[in-house]
């Protein structure tokens, strides 16, 4: 998670540590929930799947790519946007990506079945939510732990690619295995961070809003990924 600084004068109340948190997770059920009505809704309309990403010739469409990789674009743009950008518009950015990534995501009900698909999820959400009460519980400094997993995941991002390349189930699999423990890790380090940030000095009304509905859509993101290493190493493809 990106680094902001801000002042610290000392600690805050519980209260307002925990408004704090509550308002990252209220994100970041609502990005999924978003993602997740839309995904379902498109992937079991196969007219409207087909309408939407393939040509007549049965072919991928443009428009699949542009909105595959239109949330890379939007997340940049939060990011470097961060300070520049009022509240309203971070939000409105947020709830766009969470659109997108459903629309790309419903293209899974065509490789996995239903039930695959929600047994994933809650597999999912439960190493989700045990991570993350790792992560808000143990005494132990994991900076140095969730340095080590974003190396490791850019090292993933390159195998991938290369496997792209070459086709190779096996090393798939290796990557996927990988994956699914970076993305675990991921959750306990995330949220100590989302912790310690919430106990940091009380911060004026629109940085708290920024700050948690960044830490809100990290932590989806996270999920997501989670999920989708967790499917492609245990879904069975349809």
């Amino acid at each position: 998670m990106e680094d902001f600084n801000y002042p610290n004068s000392g600690s805050v109340s519980q209260d307002y540590a925990r408004d704090f948190i509550k308002s990252v997770y209220n994100y970041m059920f609502a990005a999924l929930t978003i993602s997740g009505v839309i995904s379902y809704f498109i992937g079991t309309n196969p007219a409207l799947l087909a309408s939407l990403f393939m040509t007549a010739s049965g072919g991928v469409s443009i428009f699949f790519y542009v909105i595959l990789f239109s949330p890379i674009l939007i997340s940049f743009a939060m990011a470097g946007g961060f300070n520049k950008f009022s509240f309203g518009t971070l939000m409105a950015l947020f709830v766009i990506y969470a659109v997108l990534l459903g629309m790309s995501l419903s293209v899974l009900f065509m490789a996995y079945a239903t039930g695959t698909l929600a047994t994933t999820f809650l597999l999912t959400a439960g190493s989700f939510g045990f991570m993350a009460f790792l992560g808000y519980t143990t005494k132990t400094d994991l900076t140095k732990f969730g340095s080590l997993l974003y190396m490791l995941l850019f090292g993933v991002i390159i195998s991938s690619l290369v496997n792209m390349f070459l086709g190779s189930s096996g090393f798939d699999y290796i990557i996927s295995l990988v994956s699914v423990f970076i993305f675990t890790g991921l959750v306990a380090y995330e949220m100590q961070m989302i912790k310690n940030m919430a106990y940091q000095a009380e911060m004026d009304g629109t940085l708290r809003q920024k700050l948690a509905l960044f830490a809100g859509f990290q932590l989806y993101l996270t999920f997501v990924n989670l999920f989708l290493s967790l499917l492609r190493l245990l879904g069975n493809r349809d």
